[in-house]
């Protein structure tokens, strides 16, 4: 038959040719590339990626919430006019610092400005008419030269802690972003609370450099290197537990917001309110030992200008029941209101702009990796 074709049979089938299985080192390569695109639990984004986002955070929620703070004080020094040696905190929405007035009633510093005031919105007013928008960020800088590195310490320290966790157990349970923001608060208090300590003898003393060493060695030699940490105690029984539950609580307010907007990833605006909501709830929760802590950070700080004068501070759990003694529970939660009115839009605006920071490197990337395809 013509072309070999047998009679009521079609044309003989080709059988298909086995594919050459491709070579060990495509197959890693390839695999390498999918888990190079595929987002890690942190966000796809690298440890100063990371950094860089809670610097940048850092540095804008001091620039938003500080004039609360400056406003606050001018008010307070006007209705209490500071002597010399006096200790007062300021806030800058990420630390607490102690100041110690040098000069009394003659004092030329910002938070001595002659200016009366009847209230808030007339500070603020007058602040800016009299003195120039930038008095409203008086005592700044220098507050900044470790808030910001602690900030960075301890939101970096999180996200990494966070993502070792959820590997190592296999989990992305709710007890991982609280042992995480504990254990990263600890950590980043324990490396700041020397340093505060430091620059408090600096500004009490009004000591250079080198008489600064001399004092630190002194102090070392006469009561060990554990007296570089005092203050830490307090500093620890506030902020572990608050940052233990604003995690906790932010983590679970943003997938339940997430959830009712029916979306994958938060918007700006969901972190924003996570952290608000969150930083609201750790804040009314820690109040009492945020008032123990207060109370002993002055005391530390008065020890220091009067060291001769200055008896023994008090323990934590003894000053709790003083105060508790002398004003009931409720001095437990004196400054309540206060206290929200700066830690809910710190806390929004620091884990907005992080978040945005995180995503803003994310894309980057994202980007850097597709030409590379």
């Amino acid at each position: 038959m013509p072309g070999g074709l047998i009679p009521g049979k079609g044309p003989p089938r080709e059988h298909p040719r086995p594919r050459a299985s491709p070579p060990p080192c495509v197959l890693q390569g390839a695999s390498a590339m999918a888990e190079e695109l595929s987002p890690s639990p942190g966000g796809g984004i690298t440890p100063l990626q990371q950094m860089l986002a809670s610097g940048t955070g850092a540095i804008l929620t001091s620039l938003f919430v500080t004039p609360l703070d400056v406003v606050k004080i001018r008010l307070q020094a006007q209705r209490t006019p500071f002597s010399k040696g006096k200790c007062f905190l300021y806030c800058n929405g990420l630390m607490d610092h102690l100041y110690v007035c040098q000069n009394g009633n003659g004092c030329t510093a910002w938070y001595k400005a002659p200016t009366r005031f009847t209230g808030t919105l007339d500070a603020f007013v007058k602040i800016t008419r009299h003195e120039g928008i930038r008095s409203l960020w008086s005592g700044l800088p220098p507050t900044l030269v470790m808030a910001v590195p602690a900030t960075v310490i301890y939101f970096t320290t999180y996200d990494q802690l966070r993502d070792y966790l959820c590997a190592r157990t296999g989990s992305r349970g709710h007890h991982i972003p609280l042992l995480a923001g504990a254990l990263a608060r600890l950590g980043a208090v324990t490396v700041i609370s020397p340093l505060e300590l430091i620059r408090t003898k600096m500004q009490s003393r009004q000591l250079s450099y080198r008489e600064l060493g001399v004092c630190i060695q002194s102090a070392v030699a006469q009561d060990g290197w554990l007296s570089l940490w005092r203050g830490w105690g307090p500093t620890v029984l506030r902020d572990v537990p608050f940052s233990a539950l604003y995690w906790f609580n932010y983590e679970l307010v943003k997938q339940w917001l997430c959830r009712q907007a029916r979306l994958d990833e938060a918007t700006f605006m969901i972190s924003f309110a996570s952290g608000a909501i969150s930083g609201t709830v750790a804040a009314v929760l820690t109040l009492p030992f945020d008032v123990v802590k207060t109370q002993r950070q002055i005391e530390l700080g008065d020890s220091e200008v009067h060291p001769v004068a200055a008896s023994k501070p008090s323990s934590t759990w003894l000053l709790m029941r003083r105060i508790r003694a002398e004003s009931g529970t409720r001095g437990l939660f004196a400054g309540f209101l206060p206290r929200v009115i700066k830690v809910a839009p710190a806390c929004a605006i620091m884990i907005s702009t992080y978040e945005f920071g995180k995503t803003f490197f994310q894309k980057l990337n994202q980007e850097r990796r597709l030409p590379g395809l």
